[in-house]
C-alpha cells in the first residue's frame, strides 16, 4: 500500500473518531438538557434546583465538546483538500509526516509511529487492514513541539507527563 494510501487511512479513521465524539456529545447535551428542564419543571425543592443547574451546566459543558469537534474536524478536512506531503529521508519532519521514532525506555528503546497533523492529539488509529497502530500528534502537543523540524537520525528530548525522554528520528514519509 502507498504511503498516500495509508495516509488517507489514517485520516479517515480520525474523521470517524470525530464524528462518533460529535454525536455522542450530541446525545449527551439532548439529555442532560431534557433532564434540566424535566427537573426544572418539577422543582419544589432547593436540591432540586441545584440539581437542574447541575444538568444544564453538563449541557452546556457537552456542547463545547461537540463544537470542539466540529472545529477540529473542519481544520483536520481543509488540511487533507491542500493534498498530502510526501516526505523523503532527507526532509525535516513538518505537518503531514509520518514518523517511526526510537524513544528511550529504562528496559531499551521502544519504537513507535507518530502521524503530525493539525488535530487529533493523542489518538491512536489502526492503520489499514490492521496494519499497526499510529498515534496522532500535533504541533501544539510536547511531542509534535520536539519533532517538527527534525530529521532522520535527529534525537530531541521530549516532556511527557514531567517525564524527560530522548527520541530519535528513525524515519520519515
Amino acid at each position: 500500500m502507498s504511503v498516500e494510501a495509508r495516509k488517507r487511512a489514517f485520516l479517515e479513521g480520525l474523521e470517524a473518531r470525530l464524528r462518533e465524539t460529535i454525536q455522542g456529545a450530541h446525545e449527551a447535551e439532548a439529555r442532560a438538557a431534557d433532564a434540566a428542564a424535566e427537573i426544572q419543571a418539577e422543582a419544589r425543592r432547593r436540591e432540586d434546583a441545584k440539581e437542574a443547574t447541575l444538568q444544564a451546566r453538563l449541557s452546556s459543558g457537552h456542547r463545547d465538546r461537540r463544537e470542539r469537534a466540529l472545529g477540529e474536524l473542519e481544520t483536520l478536512r481543509a488540511f487533507t483538500r491542500k493534498g498530502l506531503p510526501v516526505f523523503g529521508r532527507k526532509d525535516a519532519v513538518a505537518i503531514g509526516a509520518l514518523v517511526d521514532v526510537a524513544v528511550e525506555a529504562d528496559d531499551g528503546d521502544e519504537e513507535r509511529s507518530l502521524f503530525l497533523l493539525p488535530v487529533g492529539a493523542g489518538c491512536e488509529l489502526e492503520g489499514p487492514g490492521g496494519d499497526g497502530f499510529v498515534s496522532v500528534a500535533t504541533p501544539s502537543s510536547p511531542i509534535g513541539r520536539a519533532l517538527l523540524g527534525a530529521r532522520v537520525g535527529d534525537s530531541v528530548e521530549v516532556v511527557v507527563a514531567g517525564r524527560d525522554s530522548e527520541w530519535t528520528v528513525l524515519d520519515l514519509c
